[in-house]
């Protein structure tokens, strides 16, 4: 009879919301410049740095890539904040929930109050339900990946012997 050395890892919480975040931003960032592209919205992927930047330097591919860099920047910090918060939520509503409270907080009250965007009502159909389904998507990503690793989430998948 063999006795094997059972060392419990635990994953680091910064470390993986960290990670998960780069790659939000990375993803979700990248679908909101193909969202641009095709107009679906018609808010730049830099809209976040709108205030800091002229607009006509954000309509370009240098002005993408700032945006697409500031939309990854956010995303790690919002992935830290659920990480610290919101970890142990079990399942992926809390990811959604988390995804429309951000789309909520930068389309009504952040980004129309520090220019980012124009008011709620100066806003297209298109690109609020665009944008809002954008931001359920990335805050299910974030959410549902942080909870599966440090919740038992990850018991309820179908497991392979010798996998």
């Amino acid at each position: 009879m063999k006795i094997q050395d059972e060392t419990v890892r635990h994953t680091n919480k910064w470390w993986f919301a960290g990670y998960i975040g780069f790659f939000a931003g990375v993803i979700w960032g990248a679908l909101k410049i193909i969202e641009h592209f095709f107009r679906f919205t018609e808010l730049t992927p830099g809209f976040l740095v709108e205030p800091f930047f002229r607009h006509s330097f954000l309509m370009t591919w240098q002005g993408y890539l700032v945006g697409w860099v500031f939309y990854i920047l956010f995303s790690v910090a919002a992935s830290l904040i659920y990480g610290i918060f919101l970890a142990k939520v079990k399942g992926p509503w809390g990811g959604v929930a988390y995804g429309v409270c951000w789309w909520g907080l930068l389309y009504l009250l952040v980004g129309p109050a520090l220019g980012m965007m124009p008011w709620l009502g100066q806003i297209e159909w298109n690109t609020l339900i665009t944008d809002a389904c954008l931001f359920v998507l990335w805050g299910l990503f974030i959410g549902y990946s942080i909870s599966v690793e440090f919740t038992d989430e990850r018991t309820r998948e179908p497991f392979k012997k010798g996998a």
